[in-house]
């Protein structure tokens, strides 16, 4: 939002961002054919244009054209090279669809893409031709493309009320945004009515459906002014940026736009309706502007909720609300913002005030008129509020009446009095001409302290004690020299005015002092917000939050099926009543307040107020104060408005964060369940079929095989139905690591002994290489789960011989390293790569050499890390540093005590 702490003679730092990325020639320059319906002829242009290129010695590709039978249009084609479309079946019929490979590595400069919009087949690298598009412009190729305006995302629902008809593909409005160039491409309704009728557009059948449906003239009028009015305002924002990146002062002879300005006067609402109805006559966009003076803070609650509800009134209507601090003239940040925003028309109310209050603070409508230059200004009466409303609104708003604080006007009278004193003391030494400034001291004193009321007093007590004791004669009121008279006069005139402007800094350093303070406990708000990490923390946060610095007491509640239900209060609350629920749900539903205040169910106990995301409505907060009347006075409104948007933010990034993490564990339950699925299918089913063959010879030929075919047939059952035990009992330990279920049952054991076992258990896999064993004659006893690592070493035995080449060594070392024992199993294989040292360890996966897969489930070394772990141990994976093999090594920690009696055990 433009704002007025920026020098308007300099370039914006953000124009100027914007247009040192569209020089950038790395990315690909994109021009948009745009459309208001099908058969405008937008392929026709874009051939044509990418046709001047050809001839003009540009390298142009067809990436893709649809020509939908027209002969105009294929005769366009003939001499552009086309890169061959990519066949993908799908559900037993084969679907054509650009080739983005093939085009990216042809590499031309300019590609011509047909239909943005277009969803391509299932299975292609992206959902959408428009992603297509876009990965062709970030590798630096130029692309022409063409689009239709019920296409354009913002505007689908707006199209689907005009034509009845809801479009599925759509594109963001971002593609348009970044756009370097778009061209309309435009056609009279009567005409494209014709070529509709003469078959140009779609088969006769079809044209006949559409004429009664789709292409009516009221549907083609309405969707051509959406594509115009869609092209304008991307003109528009081209040419503000352009305003800001050169410094050029505004406003341009661009598209309207309309300013009113608002205050605390009874008629606000009255300009309010009369800019919104001046807007819809120039199909103009609005804003409704605040600017906070230094009287802000002086005004009353009644004329602040004037103002707050002004503002409501213009966001209701349809137009921006803002609010900008201001300075000494309202005019100047008025006209500043303005021309920053490159405003043409400004509202402003006619000035109903007194010529000697504007001859003191001067005249905003005065100095509207003679500064605005190239601006139309419109001064309005503007339309009263209603009598009985606004008596009724007064009653509701105003505050109690101020009361007059003598201690700070007896402070001022007694600072005044010390000035007087001091100044006496001092006469003697520095002479009558240094009173003054020792009077005006306490003036400007009590002004800076107690504000404008308190320092006019003393401004007063100070003239008088400066006649009565300094003019001549001395202790009277009287002035004999006239040119004491003058002295007086200008001692009097420059104490108001010092005091005046004091008076002013003050207010303003108050006002400033308030707004860092809000804006500091904001900060420390988000601050809170970030380091919540679920969603009962951020709601917890955000009523705290809210109820600390409003004073107010505060429930949220999210959507719960078909309804809102409470989720957090504070204080603490529960339930609600049926009236405040009804409440709470018709602002949920109708994203707009209700309940206590409001225009809407006003008999609610608590008001309830829509918090919002730019993905819609995620919840209400309900507010309940003590009291009657307005439960927020218009700065809490806007501070709950700051408050609220944050913890919406927060909610909407905890929701987030969560359906990520769904999605992770979706994904990887995904990725597991294919794992198992492939290896059941194949790696189960490998031995099974083993075995099934081998009973199946045995009983079909039972009779005619000799003894020692059926001996290696009952060999190969029992080895096979073996491997199948092995797959089996890995599947089911690693159920059992998941579900928390392995307690290992630890006892002292001798680690020579369980390694022994796990060799002959693998005799039979280790059978086509040799294997050495290497145990330290010292070790000793650890505690441990002998089934569980016998599991260990047999895994880890069982992985060597998979990836070791027959006839190679598989080494088994053991001994005692510190307070560890170290037990390695070696192999002479390829080694692990480097990327799957760590991996190897992850549930189903089997690392890859060349094309080929050992078989297995992938879960032996996970299971064994998972063991190893559970009795207190751990277990890594490496490469051999003496030859070319894998190693992996277990460390089993000793326990602090090994008397004889383990050693018996």
């Amino acid at each position: 939002m433009p704002g007025t702490g920026r020098d308007p003679n300099r370039p914006s730092p953000d124009a100027l961002l914007e247009a040192a990325r569209r020089e950038e020639r790395t990315r690909g320059r994109l021009k948009v054919f745009l459309g208001a319906a099908p058969g405008v002829g937008k392929t026709y242009e874009m051939l044509t244009i990418g046709r001047a290129r050809l001839t003009a010695g540009a390298d142009v590709v067809v990436g893709v054209v649809e020509t939908h039978g027209r002969a105009e249009t294929e005769a366009l084609l003939e001499g552009f090279e086309t890169i061959p479309r990519r066949a993908v079946p799908y559900r037993g019929t084969v679907l054509e669809e650009m080739d983005l490979d093939a085009l990216l590595a042809r590499r031309p400069a300019l590609a011509l893409v047909d239909e943005l919009a277009h969803t391509n087949a299932p299975g292609s690298r992206h959902p959408k031709r428009y992603q297509d598009v876009e990965e062709l412009l970030d590798a630096g190729i130029d692309v022409l493309t063409t689009l239709n305006i019920q296409h354009v995302e913002s505007l689908n629902d707006v199209v689907a009320s005009i034509t009845r008809i809801r479009v599925r593909e759509t594109v963001p409005d971002s593609i348009l945004d970044r756009a370097d160039d778009i061209e309309v491409v435009d056609l009279n309704p009567d005409d494209l009515i014709e070529r509709l009728k003469a078959g140009k557009v779609y088969v006769p059948a079809n044209a006949e459906r559409a004429l009664k449906h789709y292409f009516s003239r009221g549907n083609l009028t309405a969707l051509r002014e959406l594509a115009l009015r869609r092209t304008a305002d991307r003109v528009d924002d081209e040419l503000l940026s352009h305003m800001r990146a050169n410094a050029i002062p505004g406003p341009w002879a661009a598209g309207e736009r309309v300013l009113v300005c608002v205050s605390e006067d009874p008629r606000s609402a009255g300009l309010v309706r009369y800019a919104k109805r001046l807007a819809d006559r120039l199909h103009a966009p609005w804003t409704a502007l605040v600017v906070e003076g230094p009287r802000a803070a002086s005004l009353s609650e009644a004329a602040r909720d004037r103002v707050a509800e002004a503002l409501r009134l213009a966001d209701r209507l349809g137009g921006d609300a803002v609010t900008l601090p201001g300075g000494r003239r309202i005019a100047d940040d008025i006209l500043a913002y303005a021309r920053a925003a490159n405003v043409n028309h400004i509202v402003v109310g006619k000035a109903t005030r007194s010529w000697i209050f504007e001859l003191v603070n001067g005249s905003v409508v005065h100095d509207l008129v003679r500064r605005s230059g190239n601006i139309s200004v419109h001064v309005v009466p503007g339309e009263a509020a209603p009598a009985e409303t606004a008596s009724r609104r007064a009653v509701a708003t105003a505050a109690p009446p101020a009361t007059f604080d003598a201690r700070s006007y007896a402070l001022a009278l007694l600072v005044t009095g010390a000035g007087l004193g001091l100044a006496l003391l001092l006469e003697p030494s520095t002479g009558v001409e240094n009173a003054d400034l020792m009077l005006l001291t306490a003036v400007v004193a009590v002004a800076v302290r107690w504000g404008l009321g308190p320092s006019l007093a003393a401004v007063v007590a100070a003239s008088l004690s400066y006649n009565f004791f300094f003019l001549p004669p001395v202790y009277t009121f009287t002035i004999a020299d006239p040119t004491n008279v003058a002295a007086f006069l200008l001692f009097t005139l420059v104490a108001v005015l010092v005091s005046n402007l004091a008076a002013r800094a003050r207010l303003s350093a108050v006002v400033s002092q308030g707004r860092a303070k809000a804006t500091e406990r904001l900060f420390g708000f988000s601050r809170k917000l970030a380091a919540c990490g679920t969603l009962d923390d951020v709601l917890w946060a955000t009523s705290a939050q809210v109820a600390a610095m409003l004073r107010v007491r505060v429930v949220l509640l999210l959507p719960d099926a078909q309804t809102v239900a409470v989720r957090a209060g504070y204080p603490p609350e529960d339930m609600l009543d049926e009236a405040d629920l009804a409440a709470a749900q018709w602002a949920f539903d109708n994203e707009r307040p209700a309940g206590r205040g409001a225009d809407t169910l006003p008999g609610a106990k608590r008001l309830f107020l829509p918090m919002r995301t730019g993905r819609g409505t995620i919840g209400v907060i309900g507010l309940d104060a003590d009291g009657t009347g307005p439960i927020l006075t218009p700065e809490g409104r806007r501070l709950l408005d700051a408050l609220a948007d944050m913890g919406a933010l927060a909610l909407e990034r905890v929701r987030l964060v969560e359906d990520l993490d769904r999605a992770e564990r979706a994904a990887e339950t995904d990725r597991l369940a294919r794992a198992l699925l492939t290896s059941i299918s194949h790696d189960l089913r490998t031995p099974l079929a083993s075995v099934l063959g081998a009973a199946s010879t045995l009983r079909d030929l039972e009779g005619a095989l000799p003894v020692e075919s059926k001996a290696e047939l009952l060999t190969t059952i029992i080895e096979e139905s073996e491997r199948l035990n092995r797959f089996i009992v890995n599947l089911l330990d690693m159920t059992r690591l998941e579900a928390g279920a392995v307690a290992p049952n630890l006892a002292p054991q001798d680690v020579a002994e369980t390694i022994d076992t796990a060799l002959r258990r693998t005799q039979k896999i280790l059978a086509g290489h040799r294997v050495a064993v290497e145990i330290a004659p010292d070790l000793p006893t650890l505690r441990l789960d002998p089934v569980l690592f016998e599991q260990v070493l047999v895994n880890l035995l069982d992985n060597a011989a998979k990836y070791a080449p027959e006839g190679s060594t598989v080494t088994l070392r053991a001994r005692q390293d510190g307070r560890t024992v170290r037990i390695e199993v070696l192999d002479e294989g390829f080694g692990l790569p480097e990327a799957d040292v760590e991996r190897v360890f992850d549930k189903f996966y089997r690392v890859r050499k060349s094309d080929r897969v050992r078989a297995g489930t992938g879960l032996g070394l996970a299971i064994s890390r998972g063991f190893v772990e559970a009795m207190g141990g751990t277990v890594t994976a490496g490469n051999r540093r003496d030859r070319l093999g894998a190693a992996f090594t277990v460390m089993l920690p000793v326990p602090a005590r090994t008397t004889p009696r383990d050693i018996a055990a």
